[in-house]
């Protein structure tokens, strides 16, 4: 199952300020424009686009929250 707060380095508790600063500390990082012929940085900073999509969100982070507890039951 694919978890965004794995991808972005953070916990379930963490706030929105929480996971905004992850995802630019993330995004600057790995962003394709800043490495020259890093193809993977380029898939990395896709991954992270989603997940920074997904929590950002406060309905799609409840989604994610609810599947996951879901899974543990």
């Amino acid at each position: 199952m694919y978890d965004p707060y794995s991808v972005l380095g953070v916990s379930r508790s963490a706030t929105e300020d929480d996971v905004k600063q992850a995802f630019r500390s993330l995004a600057k990082r790995f962003h394709p424009d800043t490495q020259e012929g890093a193809a993977d940085k380029g898939r990395r900073f896709k991954d992270l686009s989603i997940a920074y999509e997904i929590l950002g969100d406060a309905s799609k982070r409840q989604d994610v929250l609810d599947s996951a507890q879901m899974h543990e039951d």
